[in-house]
């Protein structure tokens, strides 16, 4: 069977300096925001170009804290995509804020800058755009809409660690960034993780009592917080991949390109389109197929052939359940129609040529 993505390679290559790591943590006995936490924090502000970094217990956490820390409440509302995972869109409800979902470009996948201006209400205090599977947004649009309506810009980094937007890295382009390192994820740990990056002074200084209960001397509890830490082995882990990062977004691109030069042309399918705007990273390779049927006739010849897939997303977030009582008459057909059509190839640096062109051959012989 060929995985979404294999992580057993990687750490065959790591293995040796990771464990070498996490057993001088386990001899320090020292596991929670300790050295290799603040290393780590200092060396991603650093890659990313900011002045903080603040890392926390996951992704969502990431979001939520993000959110709070720019001052997001109670009846704000908080515009963003529909096509994303739900943690997005949770991170809001957690505050009491309220998403507003709008439709998406139907090349990139990313929320449409135009459709964002043209939700914006009295109550709306926030933009959260989502650079999905990679790609950045629209950041310049994004930054000049949210700057004329006086709305706070918080980015979606959860799959985009490494892309950038005129040489600037995402993350660094709003008022913070939000960062998964789930294992599949660019930078991926070996459990859950996230991080908020940011530029403001204030908002750094809300994250970091916001992650740790509240507090920013011990024992003294300035606001009602969390207990959202990132812990010291994944900080090694992280550590250590992250002196490699650009290695493996470059080898990501290296196994898409590849793939799209395979399948430039097939009738019916089209590969992901880089619109220009920034340097993707590709955290998922996802076609789009003619229709519904074509997409499972397609999957079904991958699953045959012992190739894995997936559908990234199957159900855009206004239509989940969790959200039917406030969005049941919205209707946004480019991210409903690309829901039904989408399906993503297997990604992730080691895929060795041979088996990129494998996937290629049996997606060729499925589409013709």
């Amino acid at each position: 069977m060929i995985p979404m993505v294999d992580l057993t390679a990687q750490y065959a290559e790591l293995r040796a300096e990771i464990d070498a790591g996490l057993a001088e943590v386990l001899d320090g006995a020292r596991f929670i925001l300790g050295p290799n936490v603040q290393a780590f924090e200092a060396e991603v502000a650093d890659y990313l170009g900011v002045p903080h970094a603040v890392s926390c217990a996951s992704g969502t956490d990431a979001l939520h804290l993000a959110l709070a820390a720019a001052g997001i409440g109670p009846g704000d509302e908080v515009i963003t995509s529909p096509f994303t995972f739900i943690a997005t869109a949770e991170a809001i409800r957690y505050l009491g804020a309220e998403p507003v979902f709008v439709d998406i470009d139907p090349r990139s996948f990313n929320i449409d800058p135009a459709a964002a201006e043209a939700a914006i209400g009295p109550r709306t205090r926030a933009l959260l755009p989502v650079h999905l599977f990679g790609q950045p947004a629209d950041m310049p649009a994004l930054t000049a809409l949210a700057e004329r309506h006086g709305l706070v810009l918080v980015e979606d980094c959860a799959q985009s660690f490494g892309a950038s937007v005129d040489g600037a890295q995402t993350g660094s382009l709003g008022a913070a960034g939000a960062f998964s390192f789930f294992p599949s994820k660019n930078l991926g740990a070996y459990g859950d993780g996230g991080l908020v990056s940011t530029s403001d002074d204030g908002i750094a200084e809300r994250l970091r009592a916001l992650r740790n209960h509240g507090s920013r001397e011990r024992y003294h509890h300035h606001m009602i917080g969390y207990n959202s830490r990132l812990d010291e082995m994944q900080a090694v882990i992280l550590r250590s991949k992250l002196k490699r990062i650009d290695r493996y977004n470059a080898e990501r691109r290296r196994v898409a390109r590849r793939y799209s030069a395979a399948l430039a042309g097939l009738p019916g399918l089209t590969p992901p389109h880089e619109d220009g705007i920034g340097h993707h990273v590709y955290h998922q390779y996802t076609l789009l197929c003619a229709d519904g049927p074509r997409r499972d006739a397609l999957m079904q010849a991958l699953q045959q052939a012992e190739i894995g897939c997936a559908i990234y997303y199957p159900i855009p977030l206004h239509r989940q359940e969790v959200f039917a009582d406030r969005y049941a008459g919205v209707h946004l057909p480019i991210a409903e129609d690309t829901a039904r059509r989408c399906v993503s190839l297997p990604i992730y640096p080691e895929l060795p040529d041979a088996t990129v062109d494998h996937i290629a051959e049996v997606v060729r012989s499925a589409s013709g």
